[in-house]
């Protein structure tokens, strides 16, 4: 059951734009799966290597509700999750983004036609 919720958690974040960000529970949201953002971050860190369905899952877009990034600042991932963010033009002061100028704000109908579960 919990690799069909990664799935729906992958799909999810496959939708988020190009220099924009989402939080978790967004995220949980937006998957059907309300109250469960540590489940989008468990799956997010069990994404495979060569990405879902072909297609790279942009884990680094997705931070959590304060607008921060929550690998310890100065980790690797931290590092990494910085400079993606960075190189979609998505401005970081430390280890924070201003969700009201980079939150992904998707359109409900969109998603309902791009979502396959």
């Amino acid at each position: 059951m919990q690799n069909i919720h990664y799935q729906q958690i992958w799909q999810t974040v496959q939708l988020i734009p190009q220099g924009q960000v989402a939080c978790y529970g967004q995220i949980a949201d937006l998957a059907g799966l309300p109250g469960r953002a540590r489940l989008v971050g468990k799956a997010l860190g069990k994404v495979p290597k060569k990405g879902w369905r072909g297609q790279s899952v942009p884990w680094f877009r997705v931070i959590n509700s304060q607008g921060k990034i929550s690998f310890p600042s100065g980790s690797e991932y931290f590092a990494k999750q910085k400079q993606h963010l960075q190189d979609e033009q998505v401005v970081v002061l430390g280890s924070k983004i201003k969700l009201k100028d980079f939150q992904w704000q998707p359109d409900l109908a969109e998603i309902l036609f791009s979502l396959e579960f």
